[in-house]
């Protein structure tokens, strides 16, 4: 990935250091190493980066005081955290400062590999997909999103979970005269409730149990900048009526504190649910639901601008490269004709998913339809079998998918449960029976 941003890993302990380098860059990537917080800063005061992987056990600048740092100047870039010290209380403490995700040393390759691939943001990763536009649908709303970022107005972007309103949200931030400042998105219903408060909004020294020292939350985070409050349909009542204070007053009171603090920030909002609903369910504000909806967007699902499909699926070729380790893919015409053919009630989130799947089953370098695996509309016509005959061709189906890729990643549990999107336990079970079926040869787990 020649052009895509580095990632910068702090670590004091040269071997381990190098070690983490070499894995890393293996997998495609680009590193900058640095022995230290200072380094890393100096570094990262010029340049930016993918992702930032730092120790926490340092000497000076330790891990947690590094991402305080970080979250302040540079609130876009995810931060890994990785230490010998793995104790559930560090843990929530790193995510209240804003972690992405907290690495328990030791930790096998795959596992860094894993959090490295779902938290990696790309050089203008947030627009990529965005620009990839060929649906006459779509690039009218890419015209309409352009002419709203002008503006300081906020939007409320709509549309079923899998659309690409992250993408949306970027692409107005980027086209906006906020652009040089920080964009920082929120999942509102990936967060704790008992975190979120100080999460959005700050707190205050010894404001709570764990609370070392003030930090600033995700408004803050935003300032000159643009936030995005994803799946804001799932923000508790009593911080419903918190948001509607920073969107009236542009102001933010932190936790435990009595002065508030001035915010210069766009709002852009998004849910992929009916919100007039919930505000007649009385589960959401009506006041903060039309201040949210000063400028709605409906973004359209995936199978109602069919044209985007097949470039979006050649672009997902070149994204995943670097997470199944091989280069130079391709896909046949009559795979992209199944794939514009197919509903996605998943949306591009399902694509990403059926994409990077057919390039672990594919046994070269060519995608074809027997490699999608794309499940069989209602409709279609099929062969007349038993119950019995069915079940056993589908398990059949099933164990050769699951053996041929844990063949392809060399025997590794972890990375294979990973490119199937299955659970280590359901993975494990399966084996089991594999192996005491005479399928699988324990030799060949790692």
């Amino acid at each position: 990935m020649p052009d895509s941003l580095p990632i910068v890993v702090v670590e004091d302990d040269t071997p381990l250091r190098e070690a983490i380098t070499d894995t890393l860059e293996l997998a495609g990537y680009r590193v900058i190493a640095a022995a230290d917080a200072k380094q890393a800063l100096g570094w990262l005061d010029k340049n930016t980066s993918g992702l930032v992987l730092t120790d926490v056990q340092m000497p000076g600048m330790d891990g947690h005081a590094l991402l305080r740092t970080l979250k302040i100047k540079y609130p876009a870039i995810p931060v890994l955290l990785m230490t010998a010290y793995g104790q559930i209380d560090r843990a929530v403490q790193a995510m209240r400062e804003g972690a992405a995700d907290y690495l328990a040393k030791p930790f096998e390759p795959e596992r860094l590999l894993a959090s490295v691939a779902r938290y990696y943001r790309p050089a203008e990763e947030s627009s990529q997909i965005g620009i990839i536009a060929e649906d006459p649908t779509t690039q009218a709303l890419l015209e309409l999103a352009k002419r709203v970022a002008q503006t300081g107005t906020t939007v409320l972007l709509t549309g079923e979970s899998g659309v690409g309103k992250e993408v949306f949200a970027s692409y107005i931030h980027n086209h906006s005269q906020r652009k040089n400042g920080p964009f920082v998105a929120v999942n509102c219903a990936a967060i704790p409730e008992n975190l979120l408060e100080s999460v959005l909004f700050g707190h205050e020294k010894g404001a709570f149990t764990g609370a070392a020292s003030a930090q600033p939350g995700k408004f803050e985070q935003a300032n000159n900048g643009t936030v995005l409050l994803d799946e804001v349909a799932e923000l508790p009542t009593n911080l419903q009526a918190k948001l509607l204070r920073v969107l009236q007053e542009r102001e933010v009171e932190r936790v435990g504190g009595r002065v508030p603090v001035s915010l210069d920030i766009r709002v852009i909002a998004a849910t992929n649910k009916d919100l007039i609903s919930s505000v007649h369910e009385g589960n959401f504000r009506e006041d903060l639901f039309y201040r949210l909806n000063v400028f709605p967007i409906e973004i359209p699902p995936l199978r109602k601008r069919k044209a985007d499909i097949a470039p979006l699926s050649k672009h997902l070729l070149k994204r995943f490269e670097h997470v199944v380790g091989r280069h130079g893919f391709s896909i046949t015409d009559v795979a992209l004709s199944e794939l514009t053919h197919y509903d996605w009630p998943g949306n591009i989130r399902e694509l990403c998913n059926v994409i990077q799947r057919a390039m672990v089953l594919a046994p070269g370098f060519e995608i074809g339809p027997s490699h999608l695996m794309l499940p069989q509309p209602l409709h279609a016509t099929a062969p007349q079998i038993t119950p019995h005959q069915k079940e056993g061709g589908l398990k059949d189906i099933e164990r050769e998918t699951i053996l041929d890729t844990l063949k392809r990643m060399g025997g590794s549990r972890s990375r294979t449960a990973e490119a199937l999107n299955m659970s280590d336990r359901t993975l494990r079970h399966k084996l089991k029976q594999y192996r005491e079926a005479g399928f699988l040869n324990e030799e060949n787990l790692l």
